[in-house]
């Protein structure tokens, strides 16, 4: 064995003496911190899109949403906050996704973490245009030019603007959704049928790279991705992963042939 061998195959070696000896990752306890930040970002999405944002705006009068908000300034401020703090959890469980279905297929992973990292960039972005008019709305002073329904239409805009964006990222995280259903299907170390149930379930979100697209209804979607999304969180918590299992998919997957 040449010396530039012997290096390149030495930290491979290294990860398998880790894995063995116990130091090397834990997928049980990645599972569960990865169903709890599921958990996390799917509660913090509920409250601030179904209970604060829907009840809010009124995408067909921009005088009562100004209103709206403007009365109810702390909550909607705190959906804000909540927004993000959603989006924290997805990202962080982006990483720990990649890190438990790597084993499996380490470029499939890849793929699926990046384009779902896309999806959340951009969902993110998009929260910039729902907090936007409230300060269009209070500091009204600072925009002269601009008359009170002027500003009111324009706080409306901003409001579809966020709207639009949050819909283009489920596109993304469809994609990425199917991807990691996959791997899931192919681990071993998972149960099949939870793939295939979220393989269906990440698979509706792809009508949403054609907005006009009605079918199938998002209600549909958001109940049935909800359900598959429930199973998952209680199996990734309560059972976590076979890491007998996992940890021979990550012996193979760090093999040198």
């Amino acid at each position: 064995m040449t010396t530039s061998h012997a290096s390149a195959v030495q930290p491979q070696v290294d990860h398998v003496e880790r894995l063995n000896s116990g130091a090397g990752p834990k997928p049980r306890i990645t599972a569960r911190i990865a169903g709890v930040l599921i958990l996390m970002t799917i509660v913090g999405g509920i409250f601030a899109q179904g209970f604060v944002s829907n009840r809010l705006i009124s995408f067909s009068d921009a005088g009562v949403t100004a209103n709206n908000i403007l009365a109810n300034r702390s909550l909607f401020q705190m959906s804000f906050t909540v927004f993000l703090i959603e989006m924290a959890c997805q990202i962080a469980t982006i990483a720990l996704l990649y890190i438990l279905l790597s084993p499996v297929r380490r470029n499939v992973a890849l793929v699926a973490a990046f384009i779902e990292l896309t999806g959340a960039i951009i969902k993110t972005l998009s929260r910039l245009f729902y907090i936007t008019p409230l300060f269009l709305l209070s500091d009204t002073h600072v925009l002269n030019a601009f008359n009170a329904d002027q500003l009111r239409a324009l706080a409306l805009v901003l409001l579809k603007i966020n709207d639009r964006g949050a819909a283009l990222s489920l596109a993304f995280f469809g994609v990425s959704g199917v991807l990691n259903a996959y791997l899931i299907f192919r681990s071993t170390f998972l149960p099949r049928t939870l793939g295939v149930l979220a393989m269906i379930s990440s698979a509706g979100w792809l009508r949403f790279f054609y907005p006009p697209l009605r079918f199938p209804p998002f209600m549909f979607i958001a109940v049935f991705a909800i359900f598959v999304a429930a199973v998952e969180i209680f199996w990734l918590i309560v059972f976590g992963v076979d890491e007998e299992r996992w940890k021979e998919r990550y012996r193979l997957s760090t093999q040198v042939l």
